[in-house]
């Protein structure tokens, strides 16, 4: 993004906040944004089914039963949580209890907040550097692939980067006033960001930190003061969550998966914290919404990245860049020129203290998701996208109203051709992807970049700016074109066209995939030895040859009704029909119609069955939950019909788990019986005589 139209933007906007008073020409453009954003998403979105059938169960779960809807259990008979705190799954559930579990009900509030947060945007933008700024922000927010891609998906990540920028916002009232509220409202947004995605959340403070204390309007002291409130109004709004599930009663609420010792608080700092970095050796491949298993017992060792290396060109490497870089090279030049623009302005300057703030969120989020050397998954960076949108509208927006200084132009244009060498570059690396479109922008953006250099007349500049503009934003609009045309399932997902490196793990070109539009599945290579149990990645299809199917690799077809991310009997086509029919036709009267090892292979069941399914030691499979004398009792109690031997190798297979140990004693003490390729065991027939 290099420069702006100049019909939208006033040539000296006064550096103090602006209201939310429209004028006719805005009203109109911000009105385009939202609704299109809100089509836009909506276009499609039942076509990626149960998303993520991790998250996808426990929404299910939240609309049946009030305990699973607090903890956010797998199940609601509530044997076992997901990974994370539970807020980011409460609108999906709320949405499934008012409209009924299906996949637009559960996605539609992703698509609301998305709208909520581009608005967010726009308001927070404008009020230091006027309309174009908002406007400009908003747009490019929606555009970034990966936010089309997560705000159209069931990962936690949506309902975090909206309380984020909702902190940005209350903040940016915070700078311009000084007043209390401004300061515990924005804790209490970060607080509610932990209780979204735990740790993450913290990657905002230290920009929302730093620059009041630089840049706030009181004394020094009370600047100090007011933080250590906002810090209060953090612990206040996720400590109340923490502390009832900490105090409840272990026996009478579910197991926090993906803790070693029950604890949310050593889940927060261990296994969604230190090993997040790589600061704790105990990680490993891991669960949709990140993270290795780190359970006793260990995990997978190496490859954790799923596709890009830790160093400083991770968020332009093959599978990183096409989510998130586009816009990061100008955002990082323009707002540094900004910032020297407003060099001789004073310490509270909001115009300064705005590109302070989102740059800062840019710059700190990019550094620790570049150096972080634990679980990295490339959809983390949608909480890189709105710092990078902000920073590159405030700086473009800026620099347009000094124009008239040459080294400004300068400046103007260095962003501009950074912008088209990023794009050719991306665009570069999937080549069958509207392959005219990068000579295009390489022809167009050559032409803009040397015109922003002259000292054009108004009207004039005004057009070389849209182009610029045009030329900038094509490449993610086209990505994210390509998103919402697209299926996505499972817990590795990708927005934009598959690249020809795919995702740089396992074998060349990734593995097999989720299902796509139609029901065909992505071609892959087979899973390698030992790899059975790792998340299958998906969404990120491959240049469409035949209809999507490269021949001679048929794919698996992905029965009707969503994610396909291996439940027992169907590795890459879902759950067993055969097994469903059994789970469907015998499943009254109990708690759990079957229990299988792993929550995903239990998720895929229990979502297509319409009845509960025990998921055996968590995500993973290795977490203690249900011990095997909790499992026997509830088999001597008849809570429990079918145990479904798992067909993914058993997460755990070899290692002392609970999850081994359930399966052995099932194993010495009911008959199998095969049934369309799995393994079921009637827990509720006679035992095995001896």
């Amino acid at each position: 993004m290099s420069a702006m139209t100049e019909t939208a933007t006033e040539p000296d906007v006064a550096a103090q906040p602006t209201g939310i008073r429209m004028r006719g020409w805005e009203s109109g453009a911000l009105a385009a944004l939202l609704i299109g954003t809100a089509i836009a998403y909506l276009v499609n979105l039942s076509s990626s089914g149960w998303a993520n059938s991790f998250y996808a169960a426990a929404v299910q779960s939240g609309a049946k039963s009030w305990k699973a809807f607090f903890f956010g259990s797998s199940d609601w008979h509530n044997t076992i949580t997901v990974d994370k705190t539970p807020a980011a799954l409460w609108p999906m559930e709320i949405s499934a209890r008012i409209f009924g579990m299906n996949s637009w009900s559960m996605l539609v509030p992703q698509v609301l907040m998305a709208v909520a947060a581009v608005a967010i945007v726009w308001v927070t933008l404008r009020r230091s550097h006027g309309p174009a700024a908002g406007l400009l922000g908003g747009l490019a927010l929606a555009l970034t692939p990966v936010v089309t891609l997560m705000f159209r998906f069931n990962n936690p990540d949506a309902l975090l980067v909206l309380l984020m920028v909702a902190a940005m916002w209350a903040m940016t009232r915070a700078l311009e006033d000084g007043r209390w509220r401004w300061l515990v409202l924005c804790g209490g947004f970060v607080g509610l960001g932990f209780l979204a995605k735990q740790l993450q959340v913290l990657l905002v403070v230290p920009a929302l930190a730093v620059v009041y204390l630089f840049a706030g309007p009181p004394a020094l002291g009370k600047r100090i003061t007011q933080l250590l409130a906002a810090a209060v109004s953090v612990l206040v709004a996720a400590g109340w969550w923490v502390l009832v599930a900490e105090l409840w009663p272990a026996d009478s609420r579910p197991y926090f998966g993906g803790s070693k010792n029950n604890s949310i608080i050593e889940l927060a700092l261990g296994y969604n914290g230190l090993q997040r970095l790589g600061l704790d050796s105990d990680s490993g491949f891991g669960p949709p919404g990140g993270g290795g298993p780190g359970r006793p017992g260990g995990g997978h060792g190496g490859g954790a990245h799923f596709g890009s290396q830790a160093g400083i060109t991770r968020m332009f490497q093959e599978t990183v860049g096409g989510q998130i870089a586009w816009l990061i090279p100008a955002a990082a030049v323009l707002c540094v020129a900004a910032i020297v623009v407003r060099g001789k302005a004073t310490r509270t300057d909001i115009q300064r203290s705005a590109l302070l703030l989102w740059g800062g969120w840019a710059l700190v989020t990019a550094l620790v998701f570049t150096f972080m050397k634990g679980i990295f998954h490339q959809y983390y960076t949608v909480a890189l996208a709105p710092g990078v949108a902000g920073a590159a509208a405030l700086g473009v927006v800026a620099l347009w109203r000094d124009r008239h200084r040459l080294w400004v132009r300068i400046v103007l244009a260095v962003a501009s051709a950074l912008t088209v060498v990023t794009a050719v570059v991306l665009l570069d690396r999937t080549p069958d992807f509207v392959p005219w479109l990068r000579w295009v922008l390489a022809v167009v953006g050559v032409i803009a970049t040397l015109a922003l250099l002259i000292p054009l007349p108004r009207a004039l500049a005004a057009a070389t700016a849209l182009v610029a503009l045009m030329v900038a934003l094509a490449g993610p609009l086209a990505y994210s074109i390509q998103t919402i045309a697209t299926a996505h399932n499972g817990g590795i997902v990708l927005a934009g066209p598959r690249t020809a490196g795919g995702f740089g793990f396992g074998p060349p070109g990734g593995f097999g995939a989720g299902c796509r539009p139609g029901g065909s599945a992505r071609p892959g290579n087979p899973v390698p030895p030992g790899a059975s149990n790792i998340p299958v990645p998906s969404g990120n299809p491959a240049p469409s040859v035949q209809g999507g199917q490269v021949p001679g690799t048929p794919g698996p077809t992905c029965p009707s009704g969503g994610n396909r991310g291996g439940g027992p009997g169907g590795m890459f086509g879902g759950p067993n029909k055969q097994v469903l029919k059994l789970l469907r036709d015998n499943g009254s009267g109990y708690d759990w119609t079957a229990a299988t090892i792993s929550a995903m292979g239990a998720a895929d069941l229990q979502l297509d069955s319409g009845y509960a399914v025990m998921p055996i030691g968590g995500f993973s499979g290795r977490d203690p939950a249900p011990t095997l004398e909790q499992f026997q009792a509830a088999v001597d109690q008849h809570r429990i019909h079918y145990f479904i031997a798992s067909q993914r190798g058993g997460p755990g297979r070899g290692q002392d788990s609970a999850g081994t140990r359930i399966t052995q004693w099932v194993q010495q003490n009911y008959t199998p019986t095969t049934i369309g390729g799995s393994t079921v065991y009637d827990l509720t027939g006679p035992k095995k005589t001896r």
